[in-house]
């Protein structure tokens, strides 16, 4: 029996470059595990849809199906509209089983990444003990999702960096430049800005900004296609689709 087809569900974005990396991340989970039908859809700007990427498995005869929600945390998209969005496919299409898998963070490997791309930016080992750190991510208005970053925010501090501090593009605060700012009233010698976001657009670009316009000495890139993440996509895909208890079969 073929394994469950990988349905990877990102948000969209009028930004094409949003598009383009998803598409990046996915073929580089095709290339970690082949033979894994890996699809992709959007919840909105972007096609396809979820709804149309789900009638076309249906109708190609696919009998399972794991929703992977593209998002680092358990927020508005992930406990709302992508749970009613699969409701209304599985009523729709009764002999698809779909499951949903959980969200990408926190986890280890979303850390690894970050740590990735301020080595690309050009952070090295000997730099961390006098490097302030500014974990920036999209925002969200769920205190379950600010707690989140807050929380990856501590575990960062206790791997050298001389202080960590989150920020938020929007509907919290602070925003990027306000931590740059006080990091340095701080007296903190450098100031890295690291994106917890995973594709360009808008939100990432405002972290930029802020950044630049706060004279942050590093602005590492978002985590984009990276191969821990595309292991940790698997990693979520194999515990969705394995019941607890069970062992891997493939």
């Amino acid at each position: 029996m073929a394994p469950p087809v990988l349905l990877v569900i990102a948000h969209g974005s009028r930004d094409p470059r949003h598009a383009a990396t998803v598409h990046a991340l996915t073929e580089r989970v095709r290339a970690q595990r082949p033979g894994l039908r890996v699809e992709t859809a959007f919840l909105e700007f972007n096609a396809p849809s979820v709804p149309r990427v789900l009638e076309r498995l249906a109708a190609e005869g696919a009998a399972e199906v794991v929703a992977l929600p593209l998002l680092l945390t358990r927020a508005f998209h992930a406990k709302t509209d992508i749970p009613s969005v699969l409701r209304e496919a599985r009523a729709r299409l009764p002999r698809l089983h779909i499951r949903q898998a959980d969200v990408l963070g926190p986890s280890p490997l979303l850390n690894a990444t970050l740590g990735r791309r301020l080595r690309e930016a050009g952070v090295r080992p000997g730099d961390i003990p006098r490097t302030g750190l500014v974990l920036a991510s999209a925002g969200s208005s769920d205190p379950e999702a600010i707690a989140v970053i807050a929380e990856i925010a501590r575990e960062l501090r206790h791997t050298g960096w001389c202080a960590v501090r989150p920020a938020f593009a929007s509907a919290s605060l602070p925003r990027t430049e306000d931590a740059v700012r006080t990091l340095r009233t701080e007296g903190v010698e450098r100031v890295a800005v690291a994106p917890y976001v995973i594709a360009p657009g808008r939100l990432p670009d405002r972290i930029a900004a802020g950044a630049e316009a706060a004279g942050a000495d590093v602005l590492a890139d978002v985590l984009g296609p990276a191969p821990e993440l595309a292991r940790l996509l698997l990693d979520r895909y194999d515990g969705a689709r394995v019941p607890v208890g069970a062992s891997l079969s493939a």
